[in-house]
C-alpha cells in the first residue's frame, strides 16, 4: 500500500508574505490588489482584495500574472544611448549622470534653437496613478513647454455625457446587484473591466436580473447576455433614438420626472416621431423586432441601470452617440431607483487640488496645447496641427507608447525618424516608441514605488504604495523629472517634494484625509449621496436639468478650442452620418477592438499574454470570406487611404455583413512588413473636442500570397 507523505512545511522566513496595493492600468475597474512578496524580494502571485466590495476578489488573468511582466528578462535595466539607426535597437548603456546630462542638453538646445515651445512632453495613461501619470505636466508649466491636451480616449465620451448631465458622474456600479436589467453598452466588459460581470452575473443568480449588451461583434460579454443587440459600428445613436421612440410611443415615458428633470422633452418628442424601430432597423443591421423588444423591455423594468463604455464613442459621431444613449435612462426615469440610472465614470465625484502635482500656479494657458492625437501630423510639421507655434524638435515620453497606439501611424512613423528630432523615452521595455528614442530611461512599476489611484468605474479612492526595491538602475517618474528639473532650471516646491508627501499635500488639500488614514484604511469609498449619485438634487447643468438638446459649440469641456465639424452636429439625439460608410473602393467597416490579454500595448511583451493572442488577426463574417475568396488562416493585406496592414483571416460569424474586426494592439514588429493596427486608423478630430475614430474606418481585404 502506497502512502503519500506531505512535504514539510517551509519555514515561516521563507514564505511570501501578501502586501496591499492597486492596479495602475487604464481600467474603469482599478482593482484593489493583494501582492504576494517572495523571499527573494520579488512579487509573486497577484490577487483581487476580496475586503473591497467592488473588486471582490476579481481580478483580469493578465494582472494577476504580473510577476511575470515585472521579473521579464527582456525589461529595462538601465540607460541607454542610441548608437545606430532610429528604429534599429541598437544602443549602448550609460550611468544615469551621463543619461540625464543628455537629456537636459538635449532639451535646451531645443529651447535655444526655436523657444520652449518646441519641446513636448508627452505622456498619458500607462500608469493611472496620480503621481507618476501627471508629474510630468509640473515641468511643462514650469519651463512654458508645449502643454500637452489629451484627446486619445475619453473625449468623444465625455463630451458627448456632459451635455446631457452636465457632470461626470453617475450611479455607483455596486448597484447593479439589485437591478433588474443590467445594459452593457459599447463595452466588452469580460475583457476590459471583470468587475462589471461579477456584479451583472451575481444580480441575474440572486434577482433573475436580464443582461442586455450592445455591441458591434459577438463578443465574450455579448456570450453571456440574455439580450444580444448586435449593431453596425457608429449607429448607437440610431439605436438609442428608437428606442426612445417606444418609451414615447407606448407611455412608458415618466412625464412626472421628465417635467422636473429634463430640458426640450417636448421637441424631443416631436423629434423622435420619425425615428422608430422601422427607421433605425436599416441604420443599424439590427431587425426591427428586436429593437421593439428591447425598448419595450427597458420602459417596462424601473430597476434598468446602463454601464455606457467607451468603445461607441471612438466613432466620428460618437459624441452624439454618447449623449442619444446617455438620454435613454432620463425618458425612462430610470435615476430615480436603486438599481437603476447609469455609469459612464465616476471621475468627476473626487475633487481633486492637483496644484502640487502638476504645478498649476505656473499654468500659462497662452503657451499652445498640442493634440496628443495628433502626433503624427504635429511632427510632420502640418501647420493646423502646430496650433500656431514653432515645429516640436524634442520629445520627452512617459507611461505612452505613441509609435503603436496613435492613429495614422505611416505619418507617425516619419515624425519620429527625422533626424532633427530629439526624443528621450522613459520605459519598461523596448517598445516601439523606445526604438525609435535617442536616449531611453528605464522606468520603476506599480509595486516599486507609492502612488495615488482614483477609480473610475467605482467610487473609491485607493493607495498603491511601494513595496519592492525596483531592479537594476530603475527610477521612478517622479525622480525623473525632479532631477531634470535641477539641470533645467526650472522651479516649483513640487519638485522638492518626495511622492508621499505630494500624496499627502493632494489627500489634505482636498479634504480628503490625510496619507497616514488612507494608508490605514487601505481604500477610501466616496460614494456620494444617493440623490446626488442619482442627479435628483439636479444635473450638473445650471438649470440642474438633462439637456436633450445641445449647443455643442458652447460645451464646457476642458479644451483648447473645438474640433472637427462642430457647426455641422445635430442638435437632438439622432444618428449623425458622419462616420466613414463603406463605398464601393472600400466596402467594409473596420472596428480595432481591445485584446483581452493585452492592455492597449501593454502586456504584448510578456510570453503569456502574447501567445493566447497569437498572430495579428482580423475577423470576418464566413459570407463575405467566401466573396472575397478567403478561407481560414489566409493572409489578408487590409487597405484603408492611410495605408495598408497584413493581418491572417479568422472566419467568425458574429459580425453583421460589411464588418470586420481586428483585436489589438500588437507590436508593429508582430506584423508582416512591420506596420500594425493604427496604420488604418485616422487622426482627424472627433467633434466637438477632439478624439481619434479608432472604430471607424473604412477599408478594402485582398488575399495576398506569403512565403
Amino acid at each position: 500500500m502506497n502512502h503519500r507523505v506531505a512535504p514539510p512545511s517551509a519555514p515561516a522566513a521563507a514564505r511570501p508574505h501578501v502586501r496591499a496595493s492597486v492596479c495602475p492600468h487604464d481600467c474603469p475597474s482599478t482593482c484593489a490588489l493583494e501582492v504576494e512578496i517572495e523571499p527573494t524580494g520579488r512579487i509573486g502571485r497577484i490577487r483581487g482584495a476580496k475586503d473591497n466590495s467592488y473588486t471582490a476578489g476579481v481580478i483580469c488573468a493578465k494582472v494577476a500574472r504580473y510577476a511575470e511582466r515585472a521579473n521579464h528578462p527582456e525589461r529595462l535595466l538601465t540607460p541607454l544611448l542610441r548608437t545606430g539607426p532610429k528604429g534599429s535597437g541598437q544602443f549602448r548603456p550609460i550611468d544615469w549622470d551621463e543619461a540625464l546630462d543628455r537629456v537636459a542638453e538635449g532639451l535646451l538646445a531645443a529651447e535655444r534653437a526655436h523657444g520652449a515651445q518646441s519641446v513636448w512632453p508627452y505622456h498619458y495613461a500607462g500608469t493611472m496613478g496620480l503621481v507618476m501619470r501627471d508629474g510630468l505636466t509640473r515641468l511643462t508649466h514650469a519651463k512654458r513647454y508645449s502643454r500637452f491636451f489629451s484627446t486619445i480616449c475619453v473625449n468623444p465620451a465625455w463630451s458627448g455625457y456632459l451635455a446631457g448631465a452636465g457632470r461626470i458622474a453617475g450611479a455607483d456600479a455596486r448597484e447593479m446587484g439589485v437591478s433588474d436589467l443590467i445594459t452593457l453598452w459599447g463595452t466588452n466588459a469580460v475583457a476590459t473591466q471583470v468587475n462589471v460581470m461579477t456584479h451583472a452575473v451575481r444580480a441575474r443568480k440572486e434577482r433573475g436580473a436580464k443582461i442586455a449588451v450592445v455591441d458591434v461583434y459577438r463578443t465574450p460579454t455579448m456570450e453571456q447576455a440574455d439580450m444580444a443587440l448586435l449593431i453596425r459600428p457608429g449607429t448607437d445613436g440610431a439605436l438609442a433614438c428608437a428606442v426612445m421612440h417606444v418609451l414615447f410611443r407606448d407611455g412608458f415615458a415618466d412625464r412626472a420626472y421628465l417635467d422636473r428633470y429634463a430640458r426640450d422633452t417636448a421637441a424631443l418628442e416631436a423629434h423622435l416621431e420619425t425615428r422608430g424601430p422601422a427607421w433605425a432597423a436599416p441604420i443599424t443591421g439590427l431587425p426591427e423586432a428586436e429593437i421593439e423588444a428591447y425598448a419595450r423591455l427597458v420602459g417596462a423594468t424601473p430597476r434598468a441601470f446602463f454601464r455606457i463604455g467607451y468603445g461607441f464613442s471612438r466613432s466620428r459621431n460618437g459624441a452624439v452617440n454618447m449623449h442619444a444613449v446617455a438620454s435613454i435612462p432620463v425618458v425612462a426615469g430610470a435615476w430615480q431607483h436603486e438599481g437603476g440610472g447609469a455609469v459612464h465614470s465616476m471621475s468627476g465625484i473626487y475633487g481633486w487640488n492637483k496644484s502640487m502635482i502638476e504645478g498649476l500656479d505656473l499654468r500659462d494657458p497662452a503657451v499652445r496645447a498640442l493634440d496628443q492625437s495628433r502626433i503624427g501630423p504635429i511632427l510632420m510639421g502640418e501647420v493646423d496641427a502646430l496650433a500656431g507655434g514653432p515645429p516640436v524638435a524634442a520629445l520627452f515620453i512617459q507611461n505612452t507608447n505613441p509609435m503603436a497606439v496613435a492613429p495614422e501611424q505611416e505619418k507617425v512613423r516619419a515624425g519620429f525618424a527625422r533626424d532633427d528630432l530629439f526624443t528621450v523615452v522613459h520605459e519598461h521595455f523596448l517598445t516601439d516608441t523606445a526604438r525609435m528614442a535617442d536616449i531611453v530611461l528605464p522606468a520603476t512599476m506599480f509595486t516599486e514605488h507609492d502612488d495615488l489611484y482614483q477609480a473610475a468605474g467605482h467610487p473609491h479612492i485607493l493607495f498603491g504604495p511601494k513595496l519592492v526595491e525596483p531592479p537594476g538602475a530603475c527610477r521612478s517618474n517622479h525622480e525623473v523629472v525632479c532631477a531634470l528639473a535641477a539641470r533645467l532650471g526650472a522651479s516649483h516646491p513640487g519638485f522638492g517634494m518626495s511622492p508621499r508627501g505630494l500624496i499627502d499635500w493632494t489627500l489634505q488639500a482636498s479634504g480628503r484625509g490625510t496619507l497616514a488614514e488612507l494608508e490605514a484604511a487601505r481604500f477610501l469609498d466616496v460614494t456620494p449621496p444617493f440623490a446626488t449619485a442619482h442627479f435628483l438634487d439636479g444635473f450638473g447643468h445650471a438649470d440642474q436639468r438633462f439637456h436633450f438638446a445641445v449647443d455643442w459649440g458652447a460645451l464646457k469641456f476642458s479644451a483648447p478650442r473645438t474640433f472637427g465639424p462642430v457647426a455641422e452636429m445635430p442638435t437632438l439625439p439622432d444618428h449623425w452620418a458622419v462616420i466613414e460608410e463603406a463605398t464601393a473602393d472600400y466596402p467594409f467597416r473596420l472596428v480595432t477592438a481591445p485584446a483581452r490579454n493585452f492592455l492597449n500595448s501593454t502586456f504584448t511583451e510578456t510570453g503569456t499574454s502574447a501567445g493566447r493572442e497569437g498572430t495579428p488577426s482580423l475577423l470576418i463574417h464566413p459570407e463575405d470570406a467566401a466573396a472575397q475568396g478567403l478561407a481560414e488562416g489566409d493572409m489578408v493585406v487590409v487597405e484603408s487611404v492611410r495605408g495598408r496592414v497584413l493581418l491572417r483571416a479568422r472566419l467568425f460569424e458574429g459580425l453583421r455583413r460589411g464588418v470586420v474586426v481586428s483585436e489589438q494592439i500588437q507590436p508593429n514588429r508582430a506584423h508582416r512588413e512591420g506596420r500594425g493596427i493604427n496604420t488604418l486608423t485616422g487622426a482627424d478630430p472627433v467633434a466637438p473636442a477632439g478624439g481619434a475614430a479608432f472604430h471607424d474606418n473604412r477599408v478594402r481585404l485582398a488575399k495576398v500570397a506569403v512565403e
